[in-house]
């Protein structure tokens, strides 16, 4: 249901990502607090999500003083399920939580008793794993995302945040 076939895969580089991870084993002590990196989210062997974090990692460690940012806050967003600030989640409501949600579901809405964020969060919780690379820049983070939305890293395009080619990059 979730597969995208593309290119073949970059053996070198998937072999430097992190084992994979379910989101209901949060927290993951083994991320490093500051870091940029990019990211897989995995349905079991179909590849729903990439992204990246860290944006701007460099100046951030030049400062100092932060104690969490990049890929730990990004990946605790998206298991948070909250859709606000994150696209991720926003992704899993519209494509995934919403077309399965029943009619019955929609006077509790009405009560308050059950949220868009809630049932996210359980989707997220019961279907996903990630796995992480960290990246020396925020410029490599962003190469790598690249890639793997063409499908050049695992051989097969995102589910929800495939490259789409709007004609506004340059050749």
């Amino acid at each position: 249901m979730l597969v995208h076939p593309a290119s073949s895969a970059t053996p070198s580089l998937t072999s430097q990502f992190s084992s994979k991870y379910r989101f209901s084993d949060w927290p993951n002590s083994v991320i490093p607090t500051v870091a940029a990196g990019v990211y897989a989210i995995w349905h079991g062997e179909s590849l729903v999500y990439f992204g990246m974090s860290g944006r701007g990692i460099e100046k951030i460690k030049q400062e100092g003083g932060k104690k969490e940012y990049g890929l730990i806050t990004r990946l605790r967003s998206h298991w948070s399920g909250r859709l606000s600030g994150d696209q991720f989640c926003v992704y899993v409501a519209n494509r995934l939580v919403i077309p399965s949600l029943r009619p019955e579901h929609l006077p509790e809405f009405a009560k308050g008793k059950l949220t868009l964020d809630a049932l996210t969060r359980v989707y997220i919780h019961q279907h996903f794993e990630y796995q992480y690379l960290i990246t020396e820049s925020s410029a490599e983070a962003f190469r790598i995302e690249a890639a793997a939305k063409r499908g050049e890293i695992f051989g097969k395009t995102p589910l929800l945040n495939p490259y789409v080619n709007n004609g506004l990059e340059s050749a």
